[in-house]
């Protein structure tokens, strides 16, 4: 008798998986990975599957792929055939059409590496949405039966997976607040044969426009430059639920030179690449979109929250020296900025304009002679060109010392072409002093033993209404971080020290969101928080000392509140919140 061989080995040398890793509507983008499971080497694979009529592969990478209608066939190329036991090779390729992959086979044998007679799993009870907010939802569900065992269950989201899980129940995090979603789950056996869906199961997520935000601005910084080290994106602004409760932001920061206003950070402000994770709503950029970066990132939020409106912010502390030059012409300097502003690839990102010049007339990095009457032609102009339909802002000096910075421009005079002023009332004391006294970064008003008269929230906000500024064109600024010293041995302000306290990203400063739990607040003066830990000693603000300094404006009649910046909150929006629920 002659032996015949089996394709037993065969069927369980080698499983082929499918991934689609993007989708941009009219295509997506898919791999397949092989693996071989057995136990001898193998030299070459071919994997074959079936698309529906109306789906195609366009193009493919690291394998030979051929189709015969609708059965499409993949060949390794020369030097990814020879795969040894329990080694893996992908190769990918872009799409079109809605259809999935059947009939998937691998060398001739099933792709999961099944026998014949092996059955798939059940599918799970469909899945049981709770707990659903404007930015997650908790499903669960009962489980899959198999002959052989259940190895884990795919959760997928309007047909992407988001997770492989053991157990019978998923949060999913990072969506966007008031979308529709559907919800599914597979099961995988032992032998990684995948069962029918459960479900599908809608969920609507909470929020997401609609809302009335209030009639305060409440107005946060987001910087360009926080993409990088801080790893903090758009998208952080919806998971930390701080999407809702804002209703403007400013994204920091544009330059100012030769005259004109200028881009920041062309790569993260329009070119960065963002991927399904990274982004607003889920979907991956592509390398030939026409916008894409921060831009892409704020229209689909603005998208999502219709409610909230955007402003470009030019200059700040490093890019004010700019606007000496700027304002020498006025008129063609508001022209510029509206050029760029109004972009026809990012015109409907921005809703206006803000001018951070750290100071007209005065000094910061570097010292102004420009006159004081500068700041009042330079917001005239803006206005005239922008409009009256486009926000027109500026943030400012709080120092309201005799002969301070408030007095060494025209606010008063500027304030009819303006919406609002972003009072910066932080910065007034800091490790800059780095032998002291320690005091209170952001006070709310004087106290005993302050070391700078003028100094603070309460007499900068009068003195910019007794120069004619109107209240509601007025916001109080709120520092999302701390500064402090290193050396105290005195608890209470006004001690001693050696030098700044070191901080995660520079000497002296650190984040609200890592301060509330390295140093605890344990004082209050002036209506901000500080704290002793050590021999260190931070000043800064806390949900309670937000909420109390919004009272206090409110009873000021001010125009809302703004805060600098939003990766210095925890990652579930403490700080947004306070200011929020304390304006409301």
């Amino acid at each position: 008798m002659v032996g015949l061989a089996t394709p037993a080995e065969a069927a369980t040398s080698a499983t082929a998986t499918y991934t689609k890793t993007s989708d941009w509507g009219t295509g997506f983008g898919a791999n397949w990975t092989i693996k071989n499971t057995g136990t001898t080497t193998i030299s070459s694979w071919t994997v074959e599957w079936d698309y529906p009529t109306g789906t195609s592969v366009t193009s493919a990478w690291d394998a030979t792929v051929t189709s015969a209608g609708t059965h499409w066939t993949a060949k390794n190329v020369g030097w990814n055939g020879t795969l040894a036991p329990g080694a893996s090779v992908s190769f990918g390729y872009n799409g079109a059409g809605p259809g999935a992959p059947t009939g998937c086979k691998i060398n001739g044998a099933q792709c999961d590496g099944s026998q014949p007679g092996d059955l798939p799993p059940s599918a799970p009870g469909t899945p049981v949405a709770s707990n659903i907010t404007d930015t997650s939802v908790k499903l669960t569900w009962t489980p899959a039966t198999d002959d052989k065992g259940i190895k884990n269950y795919d959760v997928l989201r309007d047909g992407t997976k988001v997770t492989s899980t053991t157990g019978l129940t998923y949060t999913d995090q990072g969506l966007t607040a008031g979308t529709d979603y559907n919800y599914t789950v597979v099961a995988h056996d032992t032998i990684d044969q995948i069962g029918p869906a459960a479900g599908p199961t809608p969920v609507h997520t909470t929020g997401g426009g609609g809302g009335d935000p209030g009639p305060h601005v409440k107005m946060g910084y987001f910087t360009n430059w926080g993409v990088y080290g801080r790893n903090y994106h758009v998208k952080n602004i919806v998971t930390s639920g701080s999407a809702s409760k804002i209703t403007h932001i400013n994204y920091a920061f544009g330059n100012v030179q030769g005259g004109k206003c200028t881009i920041g950070d062309a790569y993260a402000d329009y070119d960065k690449a963002y991927t399904a994770d990274q982004s607003v709503d889920g979907v991956a950029d592509t390398w030939d979109q026409p916008l894409r970066g921060n831009f892409n990132q704020l229209r689909k939020l603005k998208k999502a929250y219709p409610n909230i409106k955007v402003l470009w912010s030019f200059g700040g502390w490093t890019w004010s020296g700019g606007f000496g030059q700027a304002v020498q012409n006025p008129t063609a300097f508001a022209q510029s900025c509206y050029d760029l502003v109004e972009d026809p690839r990012w015109a409907d990102v921005f809703d206006g304009i803000d001018l951070d010049w750290e100071y007209p007339n005065a000094c910061g990095l570097s010292c102004d002679t420009s006159g004081a009457a500068s700041f009042k032609s330079m917001m005239q102009a803006m206005r005239a060109k922008f409009g009256a339909n486009n926000l027109v802002t500026a943030a400012v000096t709080a120092d309201a010392s005799t002969g301070g910075k408030i007095d060494a421009a025209d606010y008063a005079g500027a304030a009819p072409y303006m919406n609002w002023f972003n009072v910066m009332t932080y910065d007034f004391f800091g490790a800059w002093a780095a032998k002291g006294p320690t005091a209170p970064h952001s006070p709310l008003t004087s106290y005993a033993g302050i070391p700078q008269a003028g100094f603070n929230s309460a007499e900068a906000i009068a003195k910019f209404k007794a120069k004619g500024v109107p209240a509601s064109k007025l916001l109080l600024g709120i520092g999302f971080y701390g500064r402090g010293w290193t050396g105290v041995t005195q608890s209470a302000p006004g001690g001693t020290a050696t030098g700044p306290a070191q901080g995660t990203y520079e000497q002296g400063i650190e984040d609200y969101k890592v301060l509330k739990n390295s140093c605890p607040a344990n004082g209050t003066v002036a209506g901000t928080a500080y704290a002793h830990c050590g021999t260190n000693w931070w000043s800064y603000d806390t949900p309670a000392t937000v909420n109390s300094k919004m009272s206090w404006a409110k009873n000021q009649g001010l125009g809302g509140a703004f805060f600098w910046e939003f990766s210095g909150d925890t990652g579930n929006g403490e700080l947004v919140g306070a200011i929020n629920t304390g304006l409301n």
